[in-house]
């Protein structure tokens, strides 16, 4: 799985909230949206180790 599908997901979610840094949960999508982009290498890595055959979700 590419690091990137997962990063648009979560860009697509941060997006979906008000742009508000008082609020919880657009703060934490956004920073963790912003660290994971900053370490997609890392991050790739990471899924590339810990996702097998057959545990992707499918393609639309």
């Amino acid at each position: 799985m590419k690091s990137e599908k997962l990063l648009a997901e979560l860009n697509r979610i941060r997006a979906d909230l008000d742009k508000d840094p008082s609020d919880i949960e657009w703060f934490t999508l956004h920073h963790v949206f912003c660290f994971i982009s900053y370490q997609q290498g890392a991050f790739q890595k990471y899924l590339d180790e810990v996702i097998k055959p057959g545990d992707e979700i499918p393609e639309d």
